[in-house]
């Protein structure tokens, strides 16, 4: 257990240092892993989770080709004469749409869509892009929460226990909406000195014909079509038997198809960095899962309840979301679901799948790498050459955590104890 758990800490330390590239720095500790026989190629291949990696470069590969058109552009002018130039309903007009797309689409396809528009609009205001993006990612993962669609641990915790689309929207939503809101307004009062608008750049905005944005209308009546089916098959990939990654994946070979389009250019637009951290920071957390460090971790914090059943909700609430903030919230939640199966007992007591599913979700706003989102989100500003450093997101994530945690602990107490 000495090995993948000092390789994990010795990558992490570096990743916060932020004096590697961190895609390098995650691939080299899944080398070493690998080469110390610490888990075998068989069990890194399971540990990677081809179907996240599927889903990012299909939406990828959509996002770069409906960007070529300008639909983004128009759809970011718009935004902004809407918002008539005010910081305050500019960020309420990013936040909202991203936190209602990731409770019915999925974290990471929301913030793919999002952050480029976020882009253009930040640059037709003439401000920083990253606190929108900080709170468009917050929003994200809280927003998440709110169905079982919405962010991977609620599928898990669904498939494990057999709860319903429905009893999630009664028994998450509330709470993660009131959260969200909070959340948003507490950062925008951080951020508001850097979302100052000059009154000339809301003019010039206000001026724009966004119609005029539309750079190929015949290459936008090609793909429209696509990305609008892409998007409801999210929608209901469920019943139709699909997962996201094969919705991703067959819109954007749909596009490949009809578009004009250079296939050189258009792969060339994909991520790889973000991809191949993906790989390597999979690697490294299947290794901890192997030797057990999180189980461990984990099942001592539990056990400090000693039987207490309210003791027991707030270790699973704080235990999730502060190792699963730290180390991903997908192994965690694949950790905890026995062990909370073993706590509700014979009854079933579903308070521990909803103190399990809020802490894991919350989680997800802690480190930039907590959750797909985080990820993707860094990979796709670090492109745009306005990278998110990991202590500059954890400067956010550490109090937005914190804060929603604690809404859910005390929404815990009130409704289920």
């Amino acid at each position: 257990m000495i090995v993948p758990v000092g390789i994990f800490l010795s990558a992490l330390a570096l990743i916060v240092a932020e004096r590697f590239d961190r895609t390098k720095i995650a691939l080299v500790g899944a080398a070493l892993l690998l080469l110390s026989q610490t888990i075998d190629q068989e069990q890194a291949l399971e540990a990677i989770h081809f179907d996240t990696l599927g889903l990012l470069a299909g939406m990828m590969i959509v996002v770069r080709l409906t960007e070529a058109t300008g639909i983004y552009t128009y759809i970011a002018i718009r935004a902004g004469q809407l918002s008539r130039g005010r910081p305050f309903l500019l960020v309420i007009a990013l936040a909202i749409p991203t936190a209602v797309l990731s409770a019915f689409l999925d974290n990471l396809t929301t913030i793919l869509l999002m952050v480029p528009i976020t882009f253009l609009l930040a640059d037709a205001f003439d401000i920083d892009p990253i606190p929108l993006i900080l709170i468009e990612v917050m929003a994200c993962n809280i927003g998440g929460t709110a169905t079982l669609i919405g962010d991977p641990p609620n599928i898990m915790i669904a498939s494990a226990t057999g709860l319903s689309f429905m009893d999630f929207i009664v028994n998450v939503a509330p709470i993660a909406y009131l959260t969200m809101f909070a959340v948003v307004g507490f950062l925008y009062l951080a951020f508001r000195k850097r979302l100052r608008i000059a009154p000339e750049a809301r003019d010039k905005v206000m001026e724009l014909n966004a119609a005029r944005s539309i750079e190929d209308a015949a290459e936008l009546k090609r793909l429209a079509p696509v990305l609008l089916l892409t998007v409801l098959a999210f929608f209901v990939h469920k019943p139709l038997g699909l997962e996201p990654a094969t919705v991703a994946l067959c819109g954007a070979t749909a596009m490949l198809a009809l578009t004009r389009q250079s296939l050189q250019s258009t792969l060339g637009g994909i991520e790889w960095p973000t991809l191949f951290f993906f790989v390597g920071l999979f690697v490294m957390v299947g290794a901890l899962e192997h030797a057990g460090a999180i189980d461990e971790l984990t099942q001592a914090i539990v056990n400090l309840t000693d039987g207490d059943r309210t003791a027991e909700l707030m270790a699973i609430i704080w235990s999730s979301s502060i190792v699963g903030g730290i180390v991903d919230n997908i192994p965690l939640t694949a950790t905890m679901i026995p062990v909370v199966d073993s706590l509700a007992g014979e009854s079933g007591d579903k308070a521990y799948w909803w103190a399990l599913s809020l802490g894991a979700c919350f989680g997800g706003n802690l480190t930039i790498i907590s959750a797909a989102a985080n990820v993707a989100a860094a990979g796709m500003a670090s492109r745009a050459g306005q990278p998110i450093g990991f202590v500059q997101f954890l400067r956010v994530g550490i109090p937005v955590t914190l804060f929603s945690t604690a809404c859910a602990t005390v929404y815990v107490l009130l409704r289920y104890t």
